[in-house]
């Protein structure tokens, strides 16, 4: 689900003040309507890929109880991005959502300039065209955590990049700037940015707007509330546990 993807945003700049840390792990609780409809988790290691230093992130959602009797969720998002140059070289897709099924891989070889996906599902296989600029789902989250100060951001702008994590191929992901908001959470009030990041609308949206995003408005820059209008009601997510951040998460005193 996309609820995985957008679980990370914005941060320093220098890589040795990125926000994140390896290791790193957040938990969400999901809400549809009355049910608690699922957990989704960010797992971040540092590893090598192919003699690589970069960063591996898990990401992975499912229904539990009531909810998977009605609609059966099992999502797993991985990506391996460098940890000096933060671009993605492999991402991994593979979901079942209520009986739509995923399973992809995208393999990013920037010398040539090319990502090919492989569809194992359908035993195909896409090439596109990349610039050393593109992102994948879950590593574009890390990108705006490491490349973008929250000073320099204007209420009613917006952040595009470009991005590839579907056979539709590339294209530009934007995300609206909606200024400070503060929310009541189990762990206190905490200070946030609010964020409208724009997405497809059909199958699983209501219309490209349904999709508001809080972060926390200190050094992490974790999550803290997903609000989605779907097709068909609407989803929440909340921060219900974290380990290993980088930094202190500030929690305001009242």
């Amino acid at each position: 689900m996309l609820i995985v993807s957008c679980l990370v945003f914005f941060g320093a700049n220098a890589q040795q003040d990125r926000p994140f840390q390896s290791g790193e792990w957040l938990k969400f609780r999901i809400h549809y309507g009355i049910f608690n409809a699922s957990y989704a988790t960010l797992k971040l290691e540092a590893k090598k890929l192919d003699g690589k230093p970069v960063y591996h992130v898990v990401g992975k959602g499912s229904t539990t109880g009531l909810a998977r009797l009605f609609f059966k969720v099992d999502d797993t998002y991985e990506t391996y991005f460098g940890r000096d140059d933060h671009r993605p070289y492999k991402f991994i897709r593979n979901i079942d959502e209520g009986g739509y099924t995923k399973d992809m891989e995208i393999n990013f070889d920037y010398t040539k300039k090319r990502a090919v996906l492989l569809d194992k599902k359908n035993d195909k296989s896409f090439d596109f065209e990349i610039d050393n600029d593109v992102q994948d789902l879950i590593s574009a989250a890390y990108y705006l955590r490491s490349n973008y100060h929250a000073k320099d951001l204007t209420v009613g702008k917006s952040i595009t990049m470009d991005m590839l994590y579907d056979d539709d191929g590339v294209y530009q992901f934007k995300l609206k700037y909606l200024g400070t908001e503060t929310l009541k959470t189990k762990y206190g009030k905490v200070e946030c940015l609010k964020f409208r990041p724009y997405v497809q609308s059909g199958r699983v949206f209501k219309e490209q707007e349904s999709l508001t995003l809080w972060v926390s408005n200190d050094l992490n820059k974790i999550p803290i509330r997903i609000k989605a209008d779907l097709a068909v009601g609407s989803i929440k997510a909340d921060l219900d546990g974290y380990n290993a951040l980088k930094h202190q998460f500030k929690i305001l005193m009242d």
